[in-house]
């Protein structure tokens, strides 16, 4: 169940920045894609849409995504993505077979680029 709140979370987050942060569209231009997280047997999975400069979401899978990672069950996937260092956590997953990723692998990049504009937004000094 937190694996599903957290990709729901996720779109969330996405659609918001997606409407509000400048620096976030930016990474949205001329992108037209769909791309999914779920687990590998796919009983929990969420498709998100970019179009248009935004990003929505809706639980399911799709027939054709430009990438899916797939985690090896909902604990795991709810672990590697609430870790303190994603990115360390993403690689070991990937090396121990426990993530597969199918698809275009630097799209996978720039997801994850996304995701590290997702904090909080830092003050322009003056």
């Amino acid at each position: 169940m937190k694996f599903r709140i957290l990709l729901w979370l996720l779109g969330r987050l996405l659609a918001g920045a997606s409407r509000s942060n400048p620096e976030f569209r930016e990474q949205l231009v001329d992108r037209d894609l769909v791309f999914q997280l779920q687990t590998r047997d796919g009983k929990i999975a969420r498709h998100f849409i970019v179009s248009d400069q935004r990003i929505r979401s809706a639980a399911g899978t799709v027939a054709q995504p430009a990438f899916s990672i797939a985690f090896r069950d909902a604990a795991y996937g709810f672990a590697t993505l609430a870790a303190a260092n994603k990115q360390l956590a993403f690689m070991q997953g990937i090396q121990n077979k426990d993530i597969q990723i199918q698809g275009n692998p630097a799209l996978v990049l720039w997801f994850q680029g996304l995701t590290q504009l997702l904090g909080p937004r830092q003050k322009q000094a003056a």
